[in-house]
């Protein structure tokens, strides 16, 4: 698949999912990248070291939620690819979330998952795919070897989310709003934006 991009000179960037021989593989909407994303990111990254495979994050643009207008962004694409990049992934899969890829199935979306021929794949508690939302977790497992990362708590013992955080941006707590985000730089690289 066509090479988009090359984000410090170690993630290659992806329209659609490639072709490789091996990979471990995590897919995710990753809105913001917050501290939950990344330990999910990095859980995955581990794994792939052990195993000598490279890593690839699988995510979309604008996420599922903001196409659908239940949510607002937490951060651009290109602040996106650079946090996601930065967390030493080898392959990027940033794949334009529209009308089209809404209504493809569950299944068509698992073959575009076994193209990448992943030994593991990692996803959160509550990740859906598919039209209709009709893939789950279990439809994955069916198919694929999957880790789950238990959630990812702040220290008050709450869950890390993107719904959270934007709760907490409306209500004014910007500062905890940046601390369970994890990122202290923005990253705006235009050369990065989605060609569609």
């Amino acid at each position: 698949m066509e090479n988009l991009a090359k984000t410090r000179d170690i993630t290659r960037l992806h329209r659609d999912a490639p072709m490789l021989e091996a990979a471990v593989v995590t897919i995710g909407a990753f809105d913001g990248v917050h501290l939950g994303h990344q330990a999910l990111v990095r859980g995955a990254r581990e794994s792939a070291r052990k195993r000598g495979l490279p890593l690839v994050v699988w995510t979309f643009d604008p996420p599922p939620k903001v196409f659908f207008g239940r949510a607002t962004l937490l951060c651009t694409a290109h602040e996106k690819v650079e946090r996601i990049a930065s967390l030493g992934v080898d392959h990027l899969v940033l794949s334009r979330f529209d009308a089209a890829f809404r209504a493809r199935t569950a299944q068509s979306f698992m073959a575009d998952l076994q193209a990448m021929n992943p030994a593991e794949v990692w996803v959160g508690d509550d990740f859906r795919f598919g039209a209709m939302q009709a893939g789950d977790v279990d439809l994955l497992s069916r198919q694929f070897t999957v880790r789950m990362l238990d959630p990812v708590n702040c220290e008050k013992g709450e869950r890390i989310s993107s719904s959270r955080i934007r709760n907490l941006w409306r209500a004014g707590q910007y500062e905890l709003c940046r601390t369970l985000l994890g990122w202290t730089d923005q990253f705006i690289y235009p050369e990065y934006e989605p060609a569609w």
